[in-house]
């Protein structure tokens, strides 16, 4: 039973959360929305338990494609960072700021990046790629990623300042422009540098809310330095170039660790956990 207790205690956080929702906004869709993330991420965490080596791709595109196809085309929600900034504006609580609030603002200091592993729809595209392992050193490009985000966070401003006419239907086709552009952009650079993670490392302007507070964050991968063996297996499979061998928080690209898992899978010495 231990071992199914983190999926449990995760099922529960989110169907509290539901509930709350659901109450505090008289709308169905909350209780939903955050059920069914709950048991896509507690179902993922029992088939890990289980040793199912597919758990996260699952996990990652039932909740991925619900995002995106459902919330976001469907219903028509703009998912994306433009949509953060839009009901931020307009101070209306609604999907999107939810979303940002609770998957990418303070959830972090719950799950870390654990979005970037399980729920994120430009990943769960990329990661069909043949470049599971970073096939080249790592570049010094994240300065990109804080251009992105201005560039988000400009747009939407001017937007308002011109009194754009129809701004919630411009607000839809920039969802679908931008996830257009970051699948465009995300296999270019996955394919030139042969990472499919390269979008997430450089350009992906979420990253500036999830990186702080996944410093602080309760749950990552621990490792038992006097176990370690440094064979560096660990190093050859992380997909994000997280210092997985080290324990302390301060460990290279640790804020950028997205729980795949990986490096527990093939430690020979069960030194990560």
């Amino acid at each position: 039973m231990k071992k199914y207790l983190p999926a449990l205690i995760l099922f529960a956080v989110f169907e509290t959360l539901a509930v709350f929702l659901w109450l505090a906004k008289g709308n169905l869709f909350y209780l939903f929305n955050f059920t069914y993330i709950g048991a896509c991420l507690a179902s993922g965490l029992t088939l890990f338990a289980y040793g199912n080596k597919s758990a996260r791709r699952l996990v990652q595109l039932a909740v991925g494609s619900y995002m995106l196809i459902y919330l976001g085309l469907i219903c028509r929600e703009n998912m994306q960072i433009e949509g953060f900034w839009y009901y931020l504006f307009l101070g209306t609580f609604e999907a999107a700021f939810i979303h940002y609030a609770a998957a990418k603002i303070f959830g972090p200091l719950i799950f870390g990046r654990g979005f970037c592993g399980y729920a994120c729809w430009t990943a769960m595209v990329l990661d069909f790629l043949p470049y599971k392992k970073p096939q080249a050193q790592r570049k010094n490009w994240g300065f990109i990623r804080y251009f992105t985000f201005i560039m988000a966070f400009a747009l939407v401003c001017g937007l308002f300042i011109a009194q754009t006419i129809d701004i919630e239907k411009i607000m839809f086709w920039l969802f679908i422009t931008g996830n257009f552009l970051y699948y465009a952009v995300g296999i270019w650079l996955a394919v030139r540098l042969k990472d499919n993670r390269a979008f997430c490392k450089y350009i992906c302007p979420v990253t500036v809310f999830l990186k702080p507070l996944s410093y602080f964050s309760v749950l990552r991968v621990h490792c038992d330095e006097k176990m370690c063996v440094n064979c560096g297996k660990c190093l050859e499979v992380c997909p994000m170039d997280v210092e997985v061998n080290r324990e302390t928080r301060k460990r290279k690209n640790g804020t950028e660790c997205i729980l795949c898992y990986n490096c527990v899978k093939v430690c020979p010495k069960n030194a990560l956990s």
